[in-house]
């Protein structure tokens, strides 16, 4: 398996010449050279795996340069019940006949980010291990992607995290689990502005390759494809906890902003996995919606962006979307790079054809918008008529999911994290406390470490610099 950017670059690499790298030399992503294809036989073989093993076979597809005892070894060691709470890792949780939720939060920082991250851990550190390198992360988040991170990084050999975050603009829960983190290893930078600024400065420090070169610089942002990969397990997961047999269908509702996480499911689906709709679900900065309806990507400027009670999605240029587009267009590099490189800086966004815009049914994505009211009145309704408590973004999902729910064809819902993370709004919405794990009850009150920079990639490259000698 072969390794190719969206943006022209064809050199050949292997998964390990990947696995420490975010963007291509090109400035595009990395994608394999052909999705392997699964068959219906294959799936039957998978359909009674443990998570574990079902990673194993699906991830052995791509990844050939890791001898596969070792691969199974690193999976094994991550997908525990004692890492992940449940022996099913992401058991479904019926709301009513045909709607589930997917519980994917039941990771050390309580987000869906732990799926992927704690398996990056593992793979980051027997590769830096094998190869006596150094890595110093750089990466961008939200809210969730940050934690996830340096749970998974903190104590690692060789590596070093210097996560941006955009400065006030996460719930208090979510930055007190990023900037009470005391291990010498973990660097937090609040950034004076959007998750989108933050996320600039990771892309203009990548495109610096000597700097990158010299300083050994990797990233855990879901531009990394391994993190990507490790997300497609949970779609066929949830396939298989949803359906009893072959020919049978299942729809994805993903709340996105970032498009990385339903991009997996994109990866899923052209693998053959019987997956009949991806419903991506937007909060009110609607990029991606507005591009599932029009065909027109709009990308918004910081001022334009909403700060919104479902935080993560706060981000108006989703950094994964390339990687679908280019499947879109027919795979065409040189066209994905024009629309990737100086149409969006010219125009600020771009117009795909009336053809491309028709192909985007025979993807099966469509797409819904959620805004603050709705938000509370799903989380209200979900707790007074289910029982079931759900967060922020998980209920921007379940809200869209209602709107294009198909009779007969299970309906999933990505859960992307525990309530207890957003509590001011599930006080606002049901009038109670989210519960919490015990071992973080008072995080809030822990002492912080991070430093307040604007935005500055120079400043950001210094500061990487003086901390790493």
């Amino acid at each position: 398996m072969k390794y190719l950017s969206t943006r022209g670059d064809a050199t050949p690499r292997a998964f390990c010449d990947i696995l420490l790298e975010g963007l291509a030399p090109d400035g595009g992503l990395y994608l394999p050279q052909a999705y392997p294809k699964v068959d219906a036989a294959t799936l039957a073989r998978w359909r009674g795996l443990s998570y574990a093993d079902l990673a194993e076979q699906i991830l052995a597809l791509y990844i050939d340069d890791i001898p596969r005892a070792d691969l199974r070894m690193l999976l094994q060691r991550t997908y525990t019940e004692q890492v992940f709470g449940t022996p099913q890792i992401t058991p479904l949780k019926p709301l009513e006949p045909g709607l589930y939720l997917q519980a994917l939060s039941n990771g050390p920082t309580l987000a869906f980010k732990d799926m992927a991250m704690q398996l990056l851990g593992q793979l980051f550190e027997y590769q830096l291990g094998r190869t006596g390198r150094q890595l110093n992360i750089l990466g961008a988040t939200s809210g969730d992607t940050g934690s996830a991170a340096e749970y998974a990084m903190r104590g690692k050999q060789g590596v070093r995290v210097f996560m941006l975050s955009p400065h006030g603009r996460m719930s208090p829960f979510q930055q007190a689990q990023m900037f009470s983190l005391q291990d010498p290893n973990i660097f937090n930078i609040a950034v004076e502005g959007v998750f989108d600024d933050c996320q600039d400065i990771v892309k203009a420090v990548s495109n610096d390759l000597a700097f990158k070169q010299r300083h050994h610089i990797g990233t855990v942002n879901s531009i990394n494809w391994a993190r990507l990969l490790a997300q497609v397990v949970y779609y066929f997961r949830g396939y298989f906890l949803a359906t009893r047999g072959e020919g049978e269908v299942v729809d994805f509702t993903v709340p996105s902003g970032n498009f990385g996480n339903i991009c997996a499911g994109h990866v899923a689906r052209m693998m053959g996995l019987p997956i009949g709709k991806l419903v991506v679900a937007t909060n009110e900065n609607d990029v991606l919606d507005e591009f599932f309806r029009t065909g027109h990507y709009r990308v918004r400027s910081s001022r334009e962006t909403f700060e919104t009670s479902s935080p993560s999605m706060d981000i108006s240029k989703a950094s994964n979307f390339e990687r679908f587009v280019f499947d879109l267009v027919g795979r065409d590099a040189r066209r994905t790079a024009e629309l990737f490189g100086p149409a969006l800086a010219r125009d600020g966004g771009f117009r795909v054809s009336p053809q491309e815009f028709a192909r985007i049914a025979e993807f099966g994505f469509t797409s819904g918008k959620s805004v603050h009211a709705d938000r509370l009145a799903t989380i209200r309704d979900t707790w007074q008529r289910h029982g079931t408590m759900i967060d922020t973004h998980t209920a921007d999902g379940l809200k869209v999911a209602r709107e294009h729910r198909r009779p007969g064809v299970p309906m999933l819902v990505l859960e992307t994290a525990l309530p207890a993370k957003f509590a001011d709004t599930i006080r606002e919405a049901v009038g109670i406390e989210p519960p919490r794990p015990a071992a973080l009850d008072g995080i809030e009150a822990l002492p912080r470490r991070f430093q307040v920079m604007p935005v500055d990639a120079e400043q950001v490259k210094r500061y990487i610099v003086a901390h790493t000698g």
